[in-house]
């Protein structure tokens, strides 16, 4: 009767074993092919990379096109970032300047299963400036700007919700998250500048690259020191220009953080004028803060110079 009772034990136990390893056996099987469905999305530029990872999170592998620290004003297309795009099920593209290099790189894998997602289809455009830009040419920098930032995030999480229906609450949900980071950065900004008249202030900036940003605060640029984009003006186009800050009184010149601006130094000296730095926010490593860091820092430096002008007309 022991006997019995111990062999009944044993088959029981036997049992709970083979449930327990045919649960986890299960459990595995569904995280190996959960990670074989995991689609890759790739981006083409630094801020995108911040956008994309907001909406996404872990649920898609984000990749780079191109390794970090590549200047996008000049970069000509290479062998990897070929073999990159054959990783990528969809690619987020600026797709209006600025990353021209990785629209030649998805003509050339001739792709038809590789989804593009055009990040800026529905956000409204500004004219590009500068003297030697061609007709219809658009300001290829809305990653710079607070609401066209929104607007991208917002068409990035609905293609992305069409692609992946399944998390297509969790890429919106986010979205809406981020958007409202930078509705705050901008109240605060706003309600730091008060009451202060800052409706006479008159800037430059050395090339197209802060216009959206610099409207939402109504502010024009009166001058644009670079003919074109990411080209250095010539002695006599500077010359020209200094003559147009010193006429036109303008108050604050921006330039690009991380760039070399060798003619600066030149108009500072020459006109006297302020001068201010910005970040283009398409230098240094992919980081999923980086935009929300870099806005910030914009932020702050836009209101600083804001503050100086008003000071500046009235006294």
């Amino acid at each position: 009767m022991q006997n019995q009772i111990v062999n009944m034990i044993k088959k029981q136990n036997s049992k709970l074993i083979l449930k327990a390893v045919s649960a986890v056996l299960l459990l595995v099987g569904a995280t190996w092919a959960q990670a074989a469905e995991k689609l890759t999305i790739g981006i083409t530029l630094q801020p995108y990379y911040s956008y994309v990872k907001a909406v996404v999170g872990d649920k898609v592998d984000v990749l780079p096109l191109v390794d970090a620290g590549f200047n996008p004003h000049n970069y000509q297309p290479q062998p990897n970032d070929l073999r990159r795009l054959k990783q990528m099920d969809v690619i987020v593209v600026n797709g209006i300047g600025h990353d021209d290099f990785a629209l030649k790189v998805i003509q050339a894998a001739n792709r038809d299963d590789l989804l593009v997602i055009e990040a800026n289809k529905d956000v409204p455009l500004l004219p590009a400036i500068g003297q030697s830009v061609g007709d219809g040419a658009v300001n290829p920098h809305t990653f710079v700007g607070l609401s066209t930032t929104i607007q991208k995030v917002y068409t990035i999480a609905n293609e992305m919700a069409k692609i992946d229906p399944e998390n297509a609450r969790y890429y919106r949900s986010n979205a809406r998250r981020y958007a409202t980071k930078f509705r705050k950065y901008k109240h605060e900004a706003m309600t730091t500048l008060g009451d202060l008249d800052t409706s006479g202030m008159v800037v430059a900036t050395t090339h197209n690259a802060y216009g959206y940003l610099l409207q939402e605060f109504g502010i024009d640029v009166a001058a644009v020191i670079e003919p074109a984009h990411g080209v250095e003006p010539s002695a006599s186009q500077l010359q020209e220009t200094i003559e147009k800050i010193r006429q036109s009184e303008i108050d604050v010149l921006f330039y690009e953080l991380n760039m070399p601006n060798r003619y600066v130094d030149t108009i500072e000296k020459a006109t006297g004028v302020q001068l201010y730095r910005f970040s283009h926010m398409t230098h240094g490593p992919y980081k999923a803060d980086k935009v929300e860091i870099e806005m910030k820092a914009n932020l702050d430096t836009l209101v600083e110079s804001m503050k100086f002008a008003a000071v500046k007309k009235g006294s």
